[in-house]
């Protein structure tokens, strides 16, 4: 934070956004579709000898790739991609690569960046926190941070048709304990879609992911709900799934995404959508109200029909009784808030709490690929493999590198590199010896591994000594987890 801070004082005013954007590998232009088959030949570029690339010329190239679109443009973009990289050095030309990509990581995540802007400008970090989350443009606010303080800061407020970034949630293993540490809340059903924010002005809409891309054509049935809202501004947080909520369940994540994705104007036909919160109703911001407040707003606002289920309680039982009928629907589990809670758009706060069963496996590492970043010289993202009742040989059936400390990287580095049966590209492969428990959301249907399906949300829970690869789960118990 302090190295950042010392760095963000000298930066000329004019380049602050630009420096911010690249520090926390999200340019500030946002996304400008460069993607592997545009950046991949410039490896094959000779590096220049001696840096003469500054702030503003990779800034005004990335302002002219976001600019070069439509019919006849590949080429022009190839032009601005390789002028930009016959003048990189090696290090930039690799820096680069990962800035574009999306790939960037170095430790100047936006929680490190944000106390770092508040040390450079002497502003309390609170006052830049907020102004953030109501921006929802971290390099914009460091700017204003840096040359117009704290009162530039407090003039920041929520705006109609400018996404903000949404306020997250901690998980409690338990609704039982979710409540205990929260007291009387809001339980309601966790849905297994997309987040979504929508705004309102009139008949102008507009629509966000929870990473703040605007998605609006893509869900016309969605505008459609906003428009025909007894209100003339709103902004609300929801969910957009893949099936009405009925005794039938819902429609898996997988098939919501897939559905979400389609850039057709009937894409979202089979698409629904429920609002869970409010922060803004015809002139009035409701961020700072709690949330028992918000939510009577936003029934006055939204038809039930278009409301994520829920109740008020402080009893487990009661509670536990709701979680259990949300997940009988298929749903994902419950969201356990407290009711005096206010919107802190941009926090993973621990008054907002996900309560979903968790599922284990114990699958075999069949291989791992190289590090980078500060897990550079680490063996790191595990190829997983199920054990196929059939045939005895194991199945791929998924990735991840989440859940690994510094110690098991280490000593994951090590036996796998003593089990090395050979090597492709960045990936070790490794004879099938290690069990590892892995805890998962569940699995979905997919092509991309040999055995039809895929693993949700992975992460590394403890390896298995106590356990041969001959014990692991099989293929089937995979598949069992499919909804």
């Amino acid at each position: 934070m302090a190295a950042l801070a010392d760095l963000l004082r000298q930066v000329p005013a004019e380049e602050v956004a630009d420096v911010v954007g690249f520090l926390v590998g999200a340019p500030r232009q946002g996304k400008v579709g460069v993607g592997w088959a545009l950046l991949g030949p410039t490896v094959d570029l000779a590096p220049a000898d001696a840096p003469t690339l500054t702030v503003a010329d990779v800034d005004t190239a990335i302002d002219e790739l976001q600019r070069t679109t439509g019919s006849g443009s590949t080429a022009a973009r190839r032009r601005i991609v390789d002028g930009l990289f016959e003048r990189a050095t090696a290090d930039e030309a690799d820096f680069l690569r990962r800035l574009l990509i999306g790939d960037l990581r170095q430790g100047a995540l936006e929680g490190v960046m944000t106390d770092a802007i508040a040390k450079a400008a002497s502003v309390p970090v609170g006052v830049v926190r907020r102004a953030a989350m109501l921006a929802g443009d971290l390099c914009r606010v460091a700017g204003d941070a840096l040359h117009g303080g704290e009162q530039t800061l407090a003039a920041i407020g929520l705006e109609v048709l400018r996404p903000v970034l949404p306020m997250l949630a901690a998980t409690s293993p338990t609704v039982a304990e979710a409540l205990e540490a929260n007291g009387e809340s809001s339980v309601e059903w966790k849905l297994d879609g997309a987040r979504i924010q929508a705004h309102r002005q009139g008949e102008a809409v507009r629509l966000f992911t929870r990473n703040l891309n605007e998605v609006t054509d893509r869900l016309p049935g969605v505008v459609g709900v906003l428009q025909q809202l007894p209100v003339q501004e709103i902004i609300l947080d929801g969910e957009v799934y893949g099936a009405a909520i009925s005794d039938e369940g819902a429609d898996p994540f997988q098939e919501t995404m897939s559905r979400f994705s389609r850039h057709e104007p009937d894409s979202d036909s089979a698409l629904h959508v429920r609002f869970f919160d409010v922060l803004h109703v015809d002139g009035a911001d409701l961020i700072d109200e709690p949330l028992a407040r918000r939510l009577a707003v936003l029934a006055d606002s939204v038809p039930e029909s278009h409301r994520v289920p829920g109740i008020f309680t402080t009893d487990p039982e009661q509670a536990q009784a709701f979680a259990d009928e949300a997940i009988a629907l298929g749903h994902e589990g419950v969201m356990v808030k407290a009711l005096d809670s206010k919107y802190e758009a941009g926090r993973r706060g621990s008054v907002w709490r996900k309560v979903k069963p968790v599922k284990t496996l114990d699958l075999v590492v069949l291989g791992a690929e190289w590090g980078h970043g500060r897990r550079r010289g680490w063996l790191s993202n595990l190829h997983l493999g199920a054990r196929d009742p059939d045939t005895g040989e194991f199945v791929m059936v998924g990735k991840t590198f989440k859940g690994l400390t510094d110690a098991l990287l280490t000593w994951q580095t090590e036996q796998f590199l003593a089990r090395e049966t050979h090597r492709e590209g960045i990936t070790v492969f490794v004879r099938p010896e290690l069990v590892v428990e892995i805890a998962l959301d569940g699995a979905q249907r997919s092509p991309r591994y040999p055995g039809g399906v895929a693993l949700r949300f992975a992460r590394v829970k403890r390896y298995r000594d106590d356990k041969s690869p001959a014990e692991a789960d099989t293929l089937d118990a995979v598949r069992a987890l499919l909804p």
